[in-house]
């Protein structure tokens, strides 16, 4: 499998990281049989958060690594800091509560990637990258990023750690997909857009897509005359991105491939590292992303399927 590299991490990533949301102990067969036949493909990362099922996810993901004994032969990226019932946590305490117990919880002493799952934009970038550095020097931490976090954002934060000798963001984790949403899937969440797109390019920033697949759009489930699953009508119908999905079975058709497999192969082609965070369930779905992220598309063909 295909590797980026992130700054700080002396691991390579594979540029598919298994997503583990609905990873609980009460299925723990069925996350050792994803992540056996994960692993057995090449892959050799994996996407939590402290919030995924209550924290079972995490509990689900330690108790593997522990049966394995792969701990340093894996990279975990997990995510701190979600909002609540009572509003942003975007500050010290939660980010070192929410990054204790998920350590806990995954049994281990370190996390290679730790990403904030939200931001607010009213907390001073200097807080937030202080809190974060203190857990890099204490050795917690290898690396950290921004999930739901503007360029804008981002570039502030490292702007105030390169002054301050600290260390930086270098990773993101916003929506990447042929698809383009019309508005977020959840309040807080970041669709990278075109601009954002150049930003990254011109940095070589990497970027780790969720929902890279549109949640199921380019499956062939959907259609402009059904509307029976409302987010997805909300979010990803459209003229133009009927369109993509046209473009996308054409070129699919040309290649001997499935269009979802396209749709993935526009992720992981970008032009700047990336990474797409995956939701398959069985071998099948993990053998149709790893074709899918073999598949090599040129500029203009990204650019074809894109610009409608």
């Amino acid at each position: 499998m295909k590797t980026i590299t992130i700054p700080g991490l002396e691991k390579e990533v594979t540029n598919l990281i298994q997503g583990s949301d609905y990873f609980k102990p009460s299925v723990y067969e069925k996350v050792c049989n994803v992540l056996d036949r994960y692993v057995a493909i090449g892959g050799n990362t994996i996407d939590t958060a402290h919030i995924y099922c209550g924290g079972e996810s995490e509990v689900a993901i330690g108790m593997w690594l522990k049966e394995r004994n792969n701990r340093e032969d894996m990279v975990i990226l997990t995510k701190g800091a979600h909002h609540d019932q009572t509003g942003s946590r975007v500050n010290a305490e939660a980010i070192s509560k929410d990054l204790y117990e998920s350590l806990d919880r995954l049994q281990t002493d370190y996390v290679d990637l730790y990403a904030l799952h939200r931001d607010d934009p009213t907390v001073p970038v200097s807080e937030i990258i202080e809190i974060l550095n203190e857990h890099i020097k204490a050795g917690r931490i290898k690396a950290i990023g921004g999930s739901n976090w503007t360029v804008q954002r981002l570039q502030e934060a490292n702007e105030y750690a390169a002054k301050n000798g600290l260390v930086g963001f270098t990773f993101s984790s916003p929506n990447l997909s042929l698809a383009k949403a019309n508005e977020p899937f959840w309040a807080g969440c970041v669709s990278a857009d075109s601009s954002d797109l150049a930003w990254h390019k011109e940095h070589q920033f990497p970027l780790m897509s969720w929902s890279s697949q549109a949640r199921g759009f380019f499956t062939g489930r959907f259609s402009p005359e059904d509307r029976s699953d409302s987010d997805i009508v909300r979010v990803f119908y459209s003229d133009a991105n009927w369109e993509r999905l046209r473009r996308a079975e054409q070129l699919a058709n040309d290649k001997g491939v499935t269009t979802i497999q396209i749709a993935l192969a526009y992720v992981l082609n970008q032009p700047f590292p990336a990474c797409a965070l995956i939701g398959a369930q069985n071998e099948q779905e993990l053998q149709s992303c790893y074709e899918g992220s073999l598949i090599e598309l040129s500029e203009e063909e990204l650019n074809w399927l894109e610009n409608v």
